[in-house]
C-alpha cells in the first residue's frame, strides 16, 4: 500500500486508500483527509502542495510550477469527482454538472503527442507543456481515470470507508469497509465503547 505524506493534525504519512495506487482519480477525491475532531488536511491547499501532489504521481513535470488559479482547477475537479463517486456509491445518478465537468476535461487534452521538429532531434513527438497544459493534461488524465473507473470491473468494489468522519473512497477487498486500519481501528472502539453497559 502506498503512503501519503500530509502535513496538518493528520499523522505525517497515511495509508492511501485501497485502489488509490491504481487509480489516480481515487486518489484525487481522496486528497482533502478528514480526521476526528473535523481536523482537516487538504493536500492541494495551495499551488505548492498541488504542484507536487500531481509531480509525485508522475502528472506533471519535475519542473512544473503551478499558479493558485491552476490548484483551484485541480480542487474543483476534485469536488466533482467527489459528487460522481458518492453518487455511485450510493446507487443515485451522477450530477450533471459533475458529468459536464469530467467529460470537458476529457475532451480539452488532444489524445497525441505533437509532430515536431528540430535540428538537433529531427523529427520527434512531444507534448507542450506550458503551466495551462500541464494542469488540462492532468485534468484529462484525470478525469478519464474516474470514467475508466466508474464503467469498469472495478466500479462494484467502490464504497465509501465506513468510519466517520472520514470521508475517503477506496476498492473494497472482501468484507473491508475501512480506507485505512486506523480508520477500521477508530470504528471498531466506537462500536465497542457504544455496546459498554451505562
Amino acid at each position: 500500500m502506498s503512503r501519503i505524506k500530509a502535513s496538518g493534525n493528520v499523522r505525517s504519512v497515511i495509508d492511501a486508500a485501497p485502489g488509490a495506487d491504481r487509480h489516480p482519480g481515487l486518489d484525487l477525491a481522496n486528497s482533502r483527509l478528514v480526521a476526528p475532531g473535523n481536523q482537516v488536511t487538504d493536500l492541494l491547499d495551495g499551488p505548492e502542495a498541488a504542484t507536487r501532489w500531481l509531480i509525485d504521481r508522475g502528472l506533471a513535470p519535475a519542473d512544473a510550477v503551478l499558479q493558485e488559479i491552476c490548484a483551484g482547477r485541480l480542487r474543483a475537479m476534485r469536488s466533482q469527482i467527489r459528487a460522481l463517486l458518492t453518487a455511485r456509491v450510493a446507487g443515485a445518478a451522477p450530477p450533471a454538472e459533475a458529468l459536464a465537468a469530467v467529460n470537458a476535461a476529457m475532451t480539452r487534452v488532444p489524445t497525441a503527442a505533437e509532430l515536431r521538429w528540430d535540428p538537433v532531434r529531427g523529427l520527434h513527438r512531444a507534448t507542450p507543456h506550458p503551466t495551462d497544459q500541464v494542469v488540462d493534461r492532468a485534468l484529462g488524465t484525470l478525469a478519464a481515470d474516474i470514467a475508466d473507473l466508474l464503467t469498469g470491473a472495478d466500479a462494484d468494489r467502490l464504497t465509501a470507508c465506513d468510519s466517520p468522519p472520514c470521508r475517503r473512497f477506496l476498492l473494497r477487498s472482501g468484507r473491508r469497509q475501512f480506507c485505512s486500519i486506523r480508520c477500521g481501528d477508530r470504528a471498531r472502539a466506537a462500536r465497542a465503547y457504544a455496546r459498554r453497559p451505562r
